[in-house]
C-alpha cells in the first residue's frame, strides 16, 4: 500500500528551464571532451582523419534530430522515443522502444561514475573504488533531488569550464603547429582528407563517435520543464550544432598535432595531448577540466533518464510504476526515479567499461531509428501531408534518409553490441508479457501530466475500475478482477 505522502503528491514537474539551460543541458550530456578521451582510438579506426568521422556522425545526428524535434512539438512530453512510438504506434511497442533506449538513459550516468572511478584510483590507487563512486553518486543524486534549476547551474559552470580549457587547447595547438610541429601548419588539409583515406574506415570511426552526440536526443526529456515547451526543438538543433562543431574543430587541431597515432596511449590520449601543448600545468588543469566533463554529463543524464522514468511510470497502473511517477512537494523533482538512477549508477563501482558501452550502443540505435519511422507514420501516414513537394520532402525524404544513414551506422555495430541489446529485449519482452497478461490487458497511456493516478484514492481506483472493465468489454474479454 502506498503511503498517504506518496497518495497526495502533486504530479506536475516545475517549468524552470530556458533555452540556454536546456542547450547547456545536452551539451553537458554530450561531453565535449571526450573528443580528447577517445582520439587515440578513433585516429586509428578512421586512417587519421577524426574530424571527418565527426562530420559524417554529425550529417546523420542532424537528420534524426529534425525528427525529434517535430516529434516533440506533436507530443510535448518527457518520454522522447518511447512517448513517440506509444502514440504513433502502439502503447507496447512503444514499452519495447522505451525498455530498449533505457541501455542509453539508464548506463550513461553510470559510465560516467565508472570514468571518474577510473581518474581517481590512476590518483589513488590504494582507496577502495566503492568509496569515490559511492560519494560520487550520492552527491549527483542530491543535486538532481534539491531541483532542476540548481542541476542546471551546476552543469553551466562544468560546462563553460571545459570549454574554456578546449580553446586554450585550440590556441596552444595553433601556436605549435605554426613553430613546426605535427603536419607543421594548421591550415592543412590533410585532418579531413588525404590519399589513404577509405569510406569504410571512416563509417566504423562514425559508428564510434556518434555516440559522443547523445544528449541531444535527451533534451527532449526536459519538455514538461520547459518555460515554453517550444523552445525544445530550437536546443535540439542548437546543441547538436554546437557541439558538433566543438568536436570538429578540436579533433582537427588534435589530428593536425599527431597525424599518427604512434607513440600516443590508445585509451588515455587526452593527459598526453595536454602535455604535447602545454606542458604539465596545463596538463593537470586540462585533466581538472575532463573530470568536469565527467561530472557535468552525470548530471544531465541522471536528470534525463529520471524524467524518462517518471513518465514510464506515470503511465504504469502498477505499484512499481506509481512510484516512479511520484514528485516530491517541494522540490518538485521526480524523486523516486532520481534515487533509482542513483542506486543504479553505483555499480560503477564493479563494471566494466567496455561491457557497459556494448550495451549503449544498441539501445541508442534503436531509438534514433524508431523516432525517424514516427515522423513518417504521423505526419505521411495519419495525417496524408504527401500533397505538395515540400511536405514529400519533410515527412517522408528526410526521416527516410535518417533511417538509412542510422541503419549504415547499426550495421557496424560489434557482435557484442548486438548480443547483449538483443538478451536485454527479450527481457523487456517478457515484461511486457507480464504485464499485459500476454496482451489480454492494454498499457495505459497518457501524456498529461495531472492524470497520474495514485494507489490508495478510492476515487481515482474506482475510474480505474471503471476503465479496465470498459476495455474488457470492448474487446469481448471479461474482466481480470
Amino acid at each position: 500500500m502506498t503511503s498517504p505522502a506518496l497518495a497526495a503528491h502533486p504530479t506536475k514537474l516545475r517549468r524552470s528551464l530556458g533555452l540556454w539551460a536546456i542547450v547547456g543541458l545536452g551539451l553537458g550530456y554530450m561531453t565535449p571532451m571526450t573528443v580528447f578521451d577517445t582520439f587515440g582510438y578513433v585516429s586509428d579506426e578512421s586512417g587519421g582523419v577524426v574530424p571527418l568521422a565527426y562530420l559524417f556522425a554529425l550529417v546523420v545526428m542532424l537528420f534524426t534530430a529534425i525528427s525529434y524535434g517535430r516529434m516533440t512539438r506533436v507530443y510535448p512530453s518527457a518520454g522522447s522515443a518511447y512517448t513517440y512510438a506509444s502514440e504513433t504506434i502502439h502503447p507496447n511497442f512503444g514499452f519495447l522502444v522505451g525498455w530498449t533506449a533505457l541501455l542509453d538513459y539508464l548506463l550513461l550516468p553510470l559510465v560516467n561514475a565508472l570514468l571518474l572511478r577510473q581518474y581517481f584510483e590512476a590518483f589513488f590507487p590504494d582507496i577502495s573504488g566503492w568509496v569515490w563512486v559511492g560519494g560520487y553518486v550520492a552527491l549527483i543524486t542530491l543535486l538532481n533531488l534539491w531541483s532542476i534549476t540548481s542541476t542546471s547551474r551546476v552543469n553551466a559552470t562544468l560546462l563553460i569550464f571545459q570549454v574554456v580549457l578546449i580553446v586554450v587547447f585550440i590556441g596552444l595547438a595553433w601556436g605549435a603547429l605554426n613553430a613546426g610541429a605535427g603536419n607543421g601548419t594548421p591550415l592543412s588539409i590533410e585532418p579531413l582528407y588525404h590519399a589513404n583515406v577509405q569510406i569504410a574506415t571512416v563509417i566504423s570511426a562514425a559508428t564510434i563517435v556518434c555516440f559522443s552526440f547523445i544528449g541531444f536526443d535527451a533534451i527532449t526529456m526536459y519538455t514538461e520543464e520547459a518555460k515554453d515547451a517550444n523552445t525544445v526543438p530550437k536546443a535540439i538543433v542548437l546543441s547538436l550544432l554546437i557541439g558538433g562543431a566543438l568536436f570538429f574543430v578540436a579533433g582537427w587541431f588534435a589530428q593536425s598535432l599527431f597525424p599518427s597515432v604512434e607513440g600516443l596511449t590508445e585509451g588515455t590520449a587526452l593527459p598526453e595531448l595536454a602535455f604535447s601543448v602545454g606542458g604539465m600545468l596545463f596538463q593537470v588543469l586540462f585533466v581538472a577540466a575532463a573530470v568536469a566533463a565527467v561530472a557535468a554529463s552525470s548530471l544531465a543524464s541522471h536528470a534525463s533518464v529520471s524524467r524518462m522514468l517518471y513518465v514510464m511510470g506515470r503511465n504504469s497502473s502498477g505499484p512499481i510504476g506509481r512510484r516512479m511517477s511520484y514528485v516530491h512537494p517541494r522540490f518538485q523533482t521526480p524523486a523516486v526515479a532520481i534515487v533509482f538512477v542513483g542506486v543504479v549508477s553505483l555499480f560503477a563501482a564493479v563494471a566494466d567499461l567496455d561491457f557497459v558501452f556494448s550495451l549503449i550502443n544498441f539501445g541508442a540505435l534503436i531509438a534514433f531509428t524508431v523516432v525517424n519511422v514516427t515522423v513518417i507514420l504521423h505526419f505521411a501516414v495519419r495525417r496524408r501531408e504527401v500533397k505538395t513537394a515540400g511536405q514529400i520532402v519533410r515527412n517522408i525524404l528526410l526521416p527516410v534518409i535518417g533511417v538509412v544513414l542510422t541503419v549504415l551506422l547499426w550495421v557496424n555495430l560489434s557482435g557484442e553490441a548486438m548480443m547483449y541489446g538483443l538478451i536485454w529485449l527479450a527481457v523487456g519482452l517478457v515484461s511486457l508479457l507480464v504485464m499485459t497478461r500476454f496482451f489480454r490487458r492494454k498499457l495505459r497511456m497518457s501524456l498529461e501530466e495531472d492524470e497520474v493516478i495514485a494507489e490508495g484514492d478510492e476515487g481515482a481506483d474506482a475510474l480505474l475500475a471503471e476503465d479496465r472493465a470498459l476495455l474488457d468489454a470492448a474487446e469481448g474479454t471479461s474482466n481480470d478482477k
